[in-house]
């Protein structure tokens, strides 16, 4: 079966389909069958992500690994089983079909709490919650008192990520795995920085989850999607020589492959 990986956060702006497409294609590039799917069935920008790779891919006649994307199927009301949820079902169609020609499967979910994004989180063997540092966004993991010190109980997320757990103990399946990333850093060492790394290190050991490296705020990222390319493809469309800033960057990319630890996959960029 496929290693299924979910990129998840209630809160939009953390940069969840910037990871997607980073994991996905690094993924690809390693020589492993990747696919996509994209549960923000309004926004869907890792879908548009892949759109535009494929789009600039075929007019600079470029052949470079990528990932699957799949749009969920339709759903037949005809073909649903009593009491049969129609959204359960098109995932459940699509990773079932995904599944046949890939070792890895990469869910973006919306940036909301979804019945999607609900069942996806019960499907992740791996899951990736990319954060903003900020206190407004660990809200959605915890409740801090009013010094952002002391944390007082589980906030919605995690309680999300608690019932997700507790299905696939009750189907036999192996644990999530749950990665926090502190996503978009800033350059700046401030009090609130600080603060942060010690709430998330605190909640980690508290609720159960690995904390890993993520992206800092850079402007590549924002000029790579138009073209739906990643950092691992600069070389390939002729950038010669990469920046600080650039290098910086394929470094922590590196890094955050290897944290997340996935199996039988050996970083080799």
């Amino acid at each position: 079966m496929a290693h299924i990986i979910v990129v998840g956060n209630e809160k939009g702006g953390a940069g969840k389909s910037t990871v997607s497409m980073h994991v996905a294609t690094a993924l690809a590039r390693l020589g492993h069958r990747t696919g996509c799917l994209d549960l923000d069935l309004r926004q869907k920008s890792l879908g548009r992500y892949l759109d535009n790779r494929t789009a600039f891919l075929g007019k600079s006649g470029l052949d470079l690994p990528s990932p699957v994307y799949m749009d969920l199927p339709e759903a037949d009301a005809a073909t649903l089983a009593p009491g049969e949820n129609a959204y359960d079902h098109r995932l459940s169609k699509a990773v079932a079909e995904l599944e046949q020609t890939s070792d890895f499967i990469v869910i973006d979910c919306p940036g909301s709490h979804t019945r999607l994004a609900q069942v996806a989180h019960s499907l992740a063997d791996t899951l990736v919650t990319p954060l903003n540092d900020s206190f407004v966004d660990f809200d959605l993991l915890a409740r801090v008192d009013a010094e952002g010190d002391k944390i007082l109980g589980p906030s919605v997320y995690s309680e999300m990520v608690w019932s997700a757990r507790q299905l696939r103990a009750q189907a036999g399946l192996s644990p999530i795995d749950w990665v926090v990333l502190r996503n978009r850093l800033g350059a700046q060492q401030m009090v609130n920085k600080a603060k942060m790394e010690k709430a998330v290190e605190r909640l980690s050991k508290r609720i159960g989850f690995r904390v890993a490296p993520g992206f800092s705020e850079r402007v590549i990222f924002r000029e790579l999607f138009p073209r739906g390319l990643t950092l691992l493809d600069l070389k390939d469309i002729g950038v010669k020589q990469l920046n600080i800033s650039n290098v910086a960057a394929r470094q922590e990319l590196r890094d955050l492959m290897k944290a997340l630890k996935l199996p039988g996959v050996e970083i080799r960029f």
